[in-house]
């Protein structure tokens, strides 16, 4: 069985080496492809696509899951090998129903969208963007189709980036984040001007922004040695199958410095996870997050619970004057940490606060949703959008790139996945929670940008699990809890009560 187990891992060597040409092809995609290459790139990514596909759903692959896969549980729940067939058998099952054609077909799509929605975007145009959208949600609804489920397409969808998720449990989640959050952001709305992010408003030169933003990357962990950061239109981090190769990607706004800061501390946290998987995963079923809300607790960790706390505004303050010299003179930590933390309606998803993030998410997955069951139409998306952005969070986009078209998912074919972010949300609150438990002096730590510990807690509670658990498992198995709102509620309740001096 030995033998066997060592010509299935090679097998699924040569699945991740392709996954990994892909996705580097993807960040270069993102970054540096001229944009004449779209064409050739898409048809480039289609042929990976479907060899990748088809090492893992070929019969030799199949039949091997299927003789190890009893040897590889009695080795323990725990071991290598049964979490290796584990992980493995999952996207095996997953795969195997989706035809390699529907395969091929997504990632032309995909290629083509993408391209299609940075044009659109830049000429803040949705119509250009219209057809591929309708090609990606008919495609992903033939994958769900495929996949199979029993009371919703997107659950199918769902299950793909966090298993065990379904619309059921995400319409409760969203029934009671709103309910907590409300009061309070009624109450902020009444005392709107008790906090000012004026500190972070002015002319930030974008090349010494990224220096900045590089520079705290570093000092939270991030080993340059195994990843870089690069400019793209929308933030992402890409890992490449091994913890030697995480990238990640910012992008910088003259007027506005939190936009780059936040936005390279979130993919950062990104980066973290994936170098924090043990070498021994590399290039097998195990390299990667338990879900992708998973993935986004990292993120949301790092970029809110941690760099919007008050002991992180006083080390980072002498960053900001260093990097930006006589900017910062006046200001104290405390009015960097308000600035870090004004809560008002954003138009921007990658730039709303913590209170009404989680509104933006909502508004997604109800236009996700009534894309795929059909009720509505992709031409009166649009109309929707602004209506729910005017219902949610009282502003409406004024034109399509800060409304329909901020966001590059669609265009990556991915529909079912913003609802990862929000899972990611509560999660981390979770885990915060826990950490200040087990860290009593995390403040402190914080306060001198003493940041290891506290990775090392995420490195041995999440990062050096990999995939080798459901979400669910895993999260108990890190701090005995199932995902719940309220300790999310609690934060956001407890922490914007102080800020603007009102009773929870």
């Amino acid at each position: 069985m030995e033998k066997k187990f060592e010509e299935l891992r090679k097998r699924c060597e040569d699945m991740a080496a392709l996954g990994s040409a892909g996705a580097l092809l993807g960040w270069d995609q993102n970054t540096y492809m001229p944009s004449g290459g779209a064409e050739a790139r898409g048809k480039t990514l289609a042929v990976i696509s479907e060899l990748a596909h088809h090492q893992l759903t070929c019969k030799e692959t199949g039949a091997l899951i299927a003789d190890l896969h009893d040897w590889a549980q009695a080795k323990g729940h725990d071991s290598f090998e049964g979490s290796f067939l584990r992980a493995l058998k999952r996207s095996y099952d997953q795969e195997v129903k989706i035809p390699a054609e529907l395969v091929k077909e997504l990632s032309l799509a995909t290629t083509a969208a993408f391209e299609a929605w940075h044009k659109a975007r830049a000429a803040s145009d949705f119509a250009m963007f219209a057809p591929h959208l309708e090609k990606v949600a008919e495609l992903n609804l033939r994958k769900a189709e495929a996949l199979g489920f029993k009371n919703s397409p997107y659950d199918a969808l769902l299950d793909l980036y966090d298993a065990g998720m379904a619309r059921e449990k995400l319409d409760a989640i969203f029934a009671e984040l709103t309910a907590g959050l409300k009061p309070v952001i009624k109450a902020i709305n009444e005392r709107a001007d008790k906090v000012s992010n004026a500190p972070f408003k002015g002319d930030f030169a974008p090349e010494t922004q990224l220096k900045l933003s590089l520079e705290i990357a570093k000092a939270l962990g991030y080993d340059l040695t195994r990843g870089r950061q690069d400019l793209s239109a929308h933030p992402f981090s890409s890992g490449i199958s091994s913890p030697d190769d995480a990238r990640i990607t910012t992008r910088a706004l003259r007027d506005w410095l939190p936009a780059c800061v936040y936005a390279s501390i979130h993919e950062t946290g990104h980066a973290l996870y994936e170098q924090g998987f043990p070498k021994e995963f590399a290039f097998t079923p195990l390299a990667g997050a338990a879900s992708l809300g998973m993935h986004e607790s990292q993120s949301r960790f790092w970029e809110n619970l941690i760099g919007r706390s008050r002991p992180f505004a006083a080390w980072a303050l002498p960053l900001y004057r260093k990097h930006f010299p006589g900017k910062f003179d006046s200001c104290t930590p405390e009015d960097i940490y308000r600035a870090a933390n004004r809560s008002e309606a954003s138009l921007i998803r990658v730039e709303a606060d913590e209170v009404t993030y989680n509104l933006h998410i909502a508004l997604r997955y109800e236009i996700e949703t009534q894309l795929l069951d059909g009720s509505l139409k992709v031409k009166d998306a649009p109309e929707l959008w602004n209506a729910k952005m005017q219902e949610y969070l009282g502003v409406k986009p004024a034109k399509d790139s800060e409304g329909i078209l901020q966001d590059v998912h669609w265009g990556f074919g991915m529909i079912g996945y913003f609802p990862s972010y929000t899972v990611g949300n509560l999660i981390s609150a979770q885990l915060h929670a826990a950490a200040r438990k087990d860290l009593p002096g995390m403040d402190g730590l914080i306060a001198k940008g003493d940041f290891a510990p506290i990775l090392a807690w995420l490195r041995a509670k999440v990062h050096t699990q990999g995939a080798k658990y459901k979400p669910e498992e895993l999260l108990q198995r890190a701090i005995g809890e199932e995902l719940s709102v309220a300790p999310f509620v609690n934060y956001i309740k407890t922490k914007y009560s102080e800020l603007y001096g009102f009773k929870a």
